[in-house]
């Protein structure tokens, strides 16, 4: 036991700590588990996090300032202990108290589960966008669903992708407070009639959202805002009379179907009843967040036809979408407010973010499954649509065609601006899937693009890179990164060169021990660590990464002595479930690493390697490690990415292609410092109007053709040399994504990187510049933009 006096002695933390491992764990110093300390730690900074998070909460109400509601079904936030513990500036003092208590300051933050929000970069987007927002003092709320299992858990089995569900909630989450007073009951189904010259809509069923808040800190911790997630219940949880009838299972039935809204993130809609869970997940976060908003509306302002002024609303990607209708149901069915006037309050309060050039990722729900679901909303979205002829006599692109609703024409219809995510991209959406719109409203669509937070993707994933930073230039960066351009002026320095590449062994001597550990892969730290980590999709072009490793595989077997540079080609991703040809590709991969890591004649050269179940927190061990960063989608294709950011800020150099913001990277960087390959947009388009173009390609590469052979001849799959005969005869024609095309393009920009990595200095110094001159990439300078171009909003208190 402690005397009086190392009572009194204690530092402020570990005692925070201590008090909620007796008092909120119930547990003492001699029986706590890692769990136990991790869980007190949390509650620890949590309650310094709630003293801004009122102070901001006053400030917004008090200044009577215009608020933005980010409306996303994805928030991928990670693990938020270290985050707040760096945005506090509290992460010393932390460590400095859990390493007194006798404990492993490292394992005590890695014992946290990434919170299993989101899938990939729209999710990350979010929630750098949200720390952005709270470091810029903008009053803001984050809304989304508070998942139980999120998309899913990722393992192989024989190299096939297995899904199982994410547990992240079996324990407690000890970020969130429950908000039992902020509940909506969200209604499906049912029928409409008119009554006294109105329209009433009567649910057949309903459910109810129930409030999660987990407050979001930013820099220094001057302001902080909300991330408010719904969990769906049941109205009657429990018929109590089939229970007692020994019904125990339909009893519960009401519960759990209740609860399926927000178990998992993207149900495979594959099925009617996916087709159906997804569009009730859509319309049950969007309707409980809209009451939400019009309820603290209500609170501040008296006139609904102010909404405008004080409140924006984004949503991001169409999968809020319904929120247009149902904004215009609250206030013309519940508020009275004329069609016309209603429709117009809420085109001036919503904005649209469009992330994808993809016609099948722009929504579409069957009329009858959106009349039957939501009959209402399809009677006003049918008005809605009948307006726009209307005014616009000469359009061509309906919002209802086809016996579909296109929720992205939707989107645009509603929404007051319309942003593209990076400079190519938003020229694209003016060109091609929004075109005959954009003719329309020439002032809707506008471009912002997308940033990364500096706290987490640099300072806080990378400190040995960031302190050589800081002793560089000081510490003004971390809150302002555009400053880092003041690091390229030291580049010249032999001595600090030397400190960013011993920085950068280090972190992939860490990346490699814990490889080994976790998955028993060995991997040579001296090698090329060439990254591709991303969501599996077609147009990401994994497949043409694996393609040109079993074509260097042959390569160096045929002429090992030809002094090859070693390279280790990482992959991580997940595929949807309903995602054949994606789930295939990933099984490629695993073949393919399989037969190369054993290969005692090319391994020392060429090592493979798919790490299962990427999430932020393995995106932090790799992104530092990282030495070349594969951005090789189909141009045209990607609307921004943020791991190209990432991986840049991180000094990693990347090879890609001219699109989405791989365009304003090199532009910044300096072509010199960027490996390019590949078609431009306008050249994809045009190579994709010869019919032949994939035979031609592989005619013209002997490395592609005996590659796509290797592959079809079971050369990775003995047991079964057909596996893979779907992906090659798709590459063969009519390989939409044109793989074949840029194969030999990219093995030429790749024997490039070969060459400069076998030059230590050269490769340093090019990295290092990447670093340097990847500052505007900010999620702080994209939120700025919002601030000016879209939402009208301002900074408000302490961290303005």
């Amino acid at each position: 036991m402690m005397t009086y006096q190392e009572t009194q002695a204690r530092p402020e933390m570990q005692d925070a700590i201590l008090r909620h491992l007796t008092y909120t764990i119930g547990k003492d110093a001699d029986h706590a588990t890692l769990h136990d300390w991790r869980m007190a730690l949390s509650f620890a900074v949590r309650d310094r996090i709630v003293d801004s998070w009122f102070a901001s909460t006053r400030a917004a109400y008090g200044a009577g300032a215009k608020r933005v509601y980010y409306l996303s079904m994805e928030f991928l936030i990670g693990r938020l202990l270290g985050d707040a513990l760096v945005n506090l500036r509290a992460d010393a003092e932390a460590r400095a108290a859990v390493e007194a208590l006798g404990l492993d300051f490292d394992k005590v933050l890695h014992d946290e589960p990434d919170a299993a929000l989101g899938n990939g970069g729209l999710g990350r987007l979010a929630a750098c966008f949200l720390e952005s927002l709270s470091t810029l003092a903008c009053p803001a709320m984050g809304y989304g669903i508070r998942y139980e299992h999120g998309l899913f858990r990722q393992s192989f089995e024989g190299g096939r992708q297995v899904e199982e569900a994410e547990t992240w909630l079996q324990q407690r989450h000890p970020w969130e407070f429950e908000r039992p007073e902020a509940i909506y009951p969200v209604g499906f189904g049912g029928h409409v009639a008119e009554r006294e010259g109105k329209m009433v809509w009567t649910p057949g069923e309903a459910v109810l959202a129930e409030a999660h808040d987990t407050p979001v800190v930013g820099w220094e911790g001057r302001w902080t805002n909300t991330l408010r997630l719904w969990g769906a219940r049941a109205v009657d949880p429990l018929d109590l009379q089939r229970f007692n009838y020994g019904d125990y299972l339909g009893a519960a039935a009401p519960e759990m179907l209740a609860r399926s809204i927000s178990r998992v993130l993207y149900p495979d809609d594959t099925t009617p009843a996916g087709k159906e869970l997804r569009l009730k997940q859509e319309y049950f976060f969007t309707a409980a967040s809209l009451h939400d908003i019009l309820r603290r509306f209500d609170s501040e302002h008296g006139d609904i036809r102010a909404l405008p002024d004080k409140v924006a609303i984004q949503l991001n990607d169409t999968h809020p979408a319904i929120a247009g209708p149902e904004l215009v149901r609250l206030l013309h069915d519940e508020r009275g407010l004329p069609f016309d006037e209603a429709v117009d309050l809420a085109r001036a309060t919503l904005n649209y973010t469009n992330h994808t050039l993809l016609p099948e990722a722009l929504e579409k729900w069957p009329v009858d499954l959106m009349g039957r679901l939501l009959p209402r909303h399809m009677m006003l979205i049918e008005r809605i649509d009948a307006d726009h002829a209307a005014r616009h006599p000469g359009r061509s692109v309906p919002i209802v065609a086809e016996g579909e609703v296109n929720m992205g024409t939707l989107s645009f219809v509603m929404a007051n601006r319309v942003n593209g995510v990076s400079a190519l991209h938003t020229e694209l959406v003016k060109e091609t899937v929004f075109a005959d719109l954009h003719a329309l409203h020439p002032a809707r669509i506008v471009n912002q693009t997308n940033g990364v937070t500096p706290r987490r993707w640099l300072h806080a994933c990378n400190p040995r890179l960031s302190g050589i930073i800081t002793g560089a230039i000081g510490e003004a960066w971390v809150g302002d990164l555009e400053r880092l351009s003041e690091f390229e002026a030291h580049l010249g320095d032999a001595g600090l060169q030397e400190e960013i590449a011993g920085a950068k062994r280090a972190n992939k001597v860490d990346l490699s021990n814990w490889v080994a550990a976790a998955h028993g892969v060995s991997l040579d730290p001296d090698a090329m660590f060439d990254v591709q980590i991303k969501r599996i999709h077609e147009y990401k072009r994994q497949h043409l990464n694996i393609l040109e490793a079993i074509a260097l595989w042959q390569a160096i077997r045929a002429n090992p002595g030809a002094g090859w540079t070693p390279r280790v080609k990482i992959f991580g991703g997940k595929a949807a479930p309903g995602y054949v040809f994606a789930k295939k590709i990933i099984h490629l991969i695993n073949d393919v690493a399989r037969v190369l890591n054993a290969d005692p004649v090319t391994s020392p050269y060429l090592k493979v390697v798919f790490l299962p179940n990427y999430n932020v927190t393995l995106a932090e061990r790799l992104i530092p490690a990282a030495d070349l960063s594969e951005q090789i989608s189909t141009a045209g294709k990607e609307a921004s990415g943020t791991g190209n950011m990432k991986f840049a800020l991180n000094g990693a150099l990347t090879v890609g292609t001219l699109d989405g913001a791989n365009v304003e990277i090199r532009d910044h960087v300096g072509a010199e410092n960027f490996f390019l390959f590949g078609m431009t947009a306008p050249e994809v388009v045009a190579r994709r109007g010869l019919h032949d173009h994939a035979a031609q390609a592989i005619a013209a590469d002997p490395r592609l053709a005996a590659a796509l052979e290797a592959i079809e001849q079971g050369a990775f799959s003995s047991d079964d040399p057909g596996r893979f005969h779907d992906i090659t005869g798709n590459l063969r024609g009519p390989d939409y994504f044109l793989v074949c095309s840029d194969f030999s393009d990219y093995w030429r920009a790749q024997r490039g990187v070969d060459a400069a990595y076998r030059d230590p200095g050269r490769w340093t110094r090019m990295a290092a510049l990447n670093t340097a001159r990847s500052g505007w990439f900010s999620s702080d300078r994209t939120i700025r933009g919002y601030m000016a171009d879209i939402w009208g909003a301002a900074p408000v208190g302490p961290g303005a």
